[in-house]
C-alpha cells in the first residue's frame, strides 16, 4: 500500500509515536507526583489528627477518639469496638482493608496506650482513576495531534521533493532541455534538482545521437536493399535466365526482401517514440495474417504440407501493420521450415493467434533459451534474433507470446495481444 510507504504517512507515525510517548512519560510523572503529594497530605491529616487525640487524651482520659466520615480512630486498651484486624499491628504506617474498604492507617504508642488512627482512602482511590482516565484521553489526543502536526509538516518539507517529482516526471526524454535548478532553493533540494537536470542533459543528448544512428542506418540500410531487390526483379523477368539462375536469383530477392524486414525491426525496437510501433489506425489482423501466409509460401514448395486457416474472429490492434507482420512472419516462417509433412493450422481469434504444426518439435532445454538473444537451435538456420526480435516487439506493445512443443511431433505457437 503505497499511503503506508509514503513520508508524510511515516512522518505523521514518527510524530505520534514520539508525542504519544512524551505524553505518556509526562502523565506517568504527574500521576506519579500527585500521587506522592495525597499521600504525603494523608500522612500529614492522620499525623494532625493523631497528634491532637493524643493532647487531647492526656488533658481528659476520657476523651473520644475521631469518628468521621473519612477518619476514624482508636485507642488500646480503650476501645471496645477495635476491629480484629488492628488489633495485632505494631506501631508504623500502613495499607489495609476493611469492611471491603481502603485504609491508610498510622499506630503509634503513647502514655501506655496505643493509638490507632485510619484514613478512607475510596473516595481519594475513585478520583485517582478518573483522573488517569482524563491522563490517558491526554495521551491519545496528544498523539492525534501530533499525527496531524506531523502529517502538515511532513506535507510542508516533502512538497518540494514531490514538486520535483512531478516535473522529472513529466520531462519526455524527447523533450528540449528544461532548467529545474533555478526553481528551486540552494540547498540539498537545490543539489538533488541539479543533478537531475545534469543527467536529463546528458540522456537527452545520447537519445538524440541515437535518433541520428537510427536515421542513418535507416538511409543507409534501405538504399542498397531497394537496389538489390530490384535489380533481382529485373533479373527474374530475363527470359534468357535459366532456371538455376533464376532459383539463385529468387533466393537473393527473398534474401533482400528479409534483410529489408529485418532492418525495419530492428530501427523500430531502436527508437523511443512509441508512435513508430503504436499506429492511430487499427489495421485488420485477418489481413495481414493472409498476406504473411502468402509471403512465405515458398517456402513451403515440395513439401507435402496443408495449411488450414480458421478466422473465428476479427480483431483489429492499435499497431503499425509492418510490425504485426514481423512478428507473425517469424513464427509462420518457423513453423514453414521446421515442417517437412502434414498440416499446419492457424486460429485467429478475438485475442489471441495460434499456430500448430506437425515438425520436428523442441526439447524442454530448447524451449526454456528460444526467445535469447542470438540463441540457434539445432536445426535452427537464421541468425537466433527472429524470436528475440518477437519477444521484444509484443512486450514493447503488451503482447504475450508462448511456446509448446513435443519432440518429433511438432510446435503450438500463440501470439497474445491486448485489443
Amino acid at each position: 500500500m503505497r499511503f503506508r510507504r509514503s513520508l508524510r504517512f511515516r512522518g505523521g507515525l514518527s510524530f505520534a509515536l514520539f508525542g504519544g510517548l512524551v505524553s505518556l512519560l509526562l502523565s506517568a510523572g504527574l500521576y506519579l507526583a500527585i500521587e506522592d503529594l495525597e499521600r504525603h497530605m494523608v500522612d500529614e491529616a492522620l499525623t494532625a489528627e493523631l497528634q491532637d487525640y493524643m493532647k487531647r487524651r492526656d488533658r481528659n482520659p476520657h476523651s473520644l477518639p475521631p469518628a468521621a466520615a473519612t477518619l476514624r480512630g482508636y485507642i488500646a486498651p480503650g476501645s471496645d469496638d477495635l476491629p480484629q484486624a488492628l488489633a495485632g499491628l505494631s506501631p508504623g504506617w500502613r495499607h489495609l482493608r476493611l469492611d471491603d474498604k481502603p485504609y491508610r492507617v498510622v499506630v503509634q504508642d503513647h502514655a501506655g496506650s496505643r493509638f490507632y488512627m485510619l484514613y478512607d482512602e475510596t473516595l481519594l482511590q475513585r478520583r485517582e482513576v478518573y483522573f488517569i482516565a482524563i491522563l490517558a484521553f491526554g495521551v491519545i489526543v496528544m498523539s492525534l495531534l501530533s499525527a496531524a502536526g506531523g502529517v502538515w509538516l511532513a506535507g510542508r518539507v516533502i512538497s518540494p521533493v514531490t514538486e520535483l517529482a512531478s516535473r522529472v516526471t513529466g520531462l519526455g526524454l524527447l523533450d528540449q532541455p528544461t532548467p529545474l535548478a533555478q526553481d528551486f532553493p540552494q540547498d540539498e533540494l537545490g543539489d538533488l534538482a541539479r543533478a537531475f537536470e545534469s543527467y536529463l542533459t546528458r540522456l537527452q543528448a545520447f537519445v538524440e545521437r541515437e535518433r541520428e544512428f537510427t536515421a542513418d542506418v535507416s538511409h543507409e540500410l534501405r538504399t542498397p536493399l531497394t537496389v538489390i531487390n530490384g535489380a533481382a526483379e529485373v533479373l527474374l523477368g530475363n527470359p534468357e535466365l535459366t532456371p538455376a539462375l533464376q532459383s539463385r536469383v529468387a533466393r537473393i530477392a527473398r534474401a533482400a526482401h528479409d534483410m529489408s524486414e529485418l532492418t525495419a525491426a530492428l530501427l523500430v525496437l531502436a527508437r523511443e517514440q512509441q508512435s513508430d510501433v503504436r499506429a492511430d489506425e487499427a489495421c485488420n489482423v485477418e489481413d495481414v495474417l493472409r498476406e504473411v501466409v502468402d509471403k512465405h509460401a515458398h517456402l513451403l514448395m515440395a513439401k507435402p504440407i496443408s495449411v488450414d486457416i480458421e478466422v473465428l474472429a476479427q480483431p483489429r490492434l492499435r499497431v503499425a501493420r509492418p510490425v504485426l507482420a514481423i512478428v507473425l512472419g517469424n513464427l509462420i516462417r518457423n513453423a514453414y521450415s521446421y515442417t517437412n509433412e502434414g498440416t499446419i493450422r492457424i486460429r485467429l481469434l478475438a485475442d489471441r493467434i495460434t499456430i500448430e504444426d506437425t515438425g520436428s518439435g523442441m526439447q524442454e532445454a530448447e524451449l526454456a533459451l528460444a526467445f535469447q538473444r542470438y540463441y540457434k537451435g539445432e536445426q535452427s538456420r537464421g541468425a537466433g534474433i527472429g524470436l528475440s526480435l518477437v519477444k521484444r516487439i509484443c512486450d514493447r506493445n503488451g503482447w504475450s507470446v508462448d511456446l509448446k512443443s513435443v519432440p518429433g511431433h511438432g510446435t503450438c505457437s500463440q501470439l497474445l495481444f491486448s485489443v
